[in-house]
């Protein structure tokens, strides 16, 4: 569970992927086996050029390995195992705090491969940037670590290759957390990183599963997909349209990086469903529906509430409510729809995002209360900012 956060405005820290963590432990595993050291820090250069140190918590010798032949065991290579603890900064990832290791091996062919170790899964599903069999260590990390062992062994003059197993301890179990097993990743974690680095609350391993999910999604024939914002919204979508588990996709709060991913990987359907809430700072025009980025604004639903017909008095009721389910429950008892007002702004924002490139793509928005229950819904035609108060009344 993630500490209480100040009420003072803090600067966020930065963090390291699991990615970085990894080529670390290489780095070290390296240095061990070719040279003999094993340095309490060793130093990765990220992809964009940026220098940052490691503590190595560790250093294992591993059992030689051997091959049985007909008449003898015959060893094949040494080893060393080495961790490094991960540290994620201020962004609440679930990898925070994790122990990352190597096993690495000495190889005669040249040049490296990739295993997974506990923790770290396989890829089980068509549609991800690695291929059904491979562990999930994603390009980049991967590239890091080649660097990074070829380096090596350039330094020290070995002139053969690596074989590189990436593990996180309890990685199994952290698994469960993220949306690995809907996409396919089974056994445990993904090794990723693009940068490097974590920036605080970018959730970039988040918005990599995202589109993780619909591009597994689409490599497997389905053309409609759910983005919903949690588990409540979910379970209430996938009753309704009684959707493979395969087609929902858990947005979360990062409506934006689903958009603008689907304007390079459409479907033919997209269903949004999320709290009233949330889909009241969609239709205010926000694509982070995070707390932290937007808030609820009255004055934006006392404005819809007028669109529906509120009168002066509800409206002042409206600006001094403290919740958007109080101002939702204002408007039911006076019969006016607000929620499906909410619902056709917010598919407005949503179809405008996409209209340019993707202007094909069947959207509709659905808003739930806190118990899952639908209380507002706008699909494709009900589209026009302008004309929405007429349609939804009608």
């Amino acid at each position: 569970m993630w500490p209480e956060s100040s009420e003072q405005k803090q600067e966020l820290r930065s963090g390291l992927t699991t990615g970085c963590c990894a080529t670390a432990c290489c780095v070290a595993a390296a240095q061990a086996l070719l040279a003999n050291k094993q340095p309490d820090k060793v130093e990765v250069l990220l992809p964009r050029g940026q220098l940052v140190e490691l503590s190595i918590e560790n250093y294992q010798v591993l059992p030689v390995e051997h091959e049985c032949t007909s008449d003898q065991a015959v060893p094949l290579s040494q080893g060393m195992r080495t961790a490094t603890i991960k540290d994620a900064g201020d962004d609440p990832d679930v990898t925070h705090g994790a122990t990352v290791f190597v096993e690495l091996r000495l190889v005669d062919e040249p040049g490296v491969i990739f295993k997974p170790a506990e923790g770290v899964g396989t890829v089980t599903r068509e549609g991800l940037v690695l291929e059904v069999g491979e562990a999930a260590i994603n390009p980049v990390p991967r590239k890091m670590m080649s660097e990074h062992l070829l380096n090596a062994a350039n330094v020290y003059g070995y002139s053969g290759g690596f074989e590189v197993s990436v593990g996180v301890e309890k990685g199994e179990q952290i698994a469960l957390k993220t949306m690995n097993p809907r996409l396919g990743i089974l056994g445990g974690l993904s090794i990723l990183g693009t940068t490097g680095i974590v920036r605080p609350y970018s959730c970039a391993a988040y918005i990599a599963s995202i589109r993780q999910g619909v591009d597994v999604a689409r490599s497997n024939g389905i053309s409609h997909i759910a983005a919903t914002t949690g588990s409540t919204s979910e379970a209430a979508i996938q009753a309704h349209y009684q959707l493979d588990e395969m087609a929902l996709i858990e947005m979360g709060d990062f409506i934006g990086a689903l958009l603008k991913h689907l304007k390079k990987a459409p479907v033919s359907k997209l269903s949004i469903c999320g709290g009233f809430g949330k889909m009241s700072k969609l239709a205010n025009g926000h694509m982070d529906l995070n707390s932290r980025s937007s808030s609820i604004d009255f004055k934006h639903l006392s404005e819809m509430a007028i669109a529906v017909g509120a009168d002066k008095v509800l409206v002042d009721k409206i600006l001094q409510a403290n919740t958007s389910m109080e101002v939702l429950k204002l408007c039911t008892a006076q019969e006016l729809d607000l929620a499906k007002e909410v619902c056709s702004r917010a598919l407005y924002e949503a179809q405008n995002m996409l209209k340019v490139a993707q202007p094909d793509i069947e959207i509709e928005v659905w808003a739930t209360d806190r118990k899952g229950q639908f209380v507002g819904h706008a699909e494709s035609q009900c589209s026009s900012r302008e004309g929405s108060s007429k349609e939804n009344s009608s």
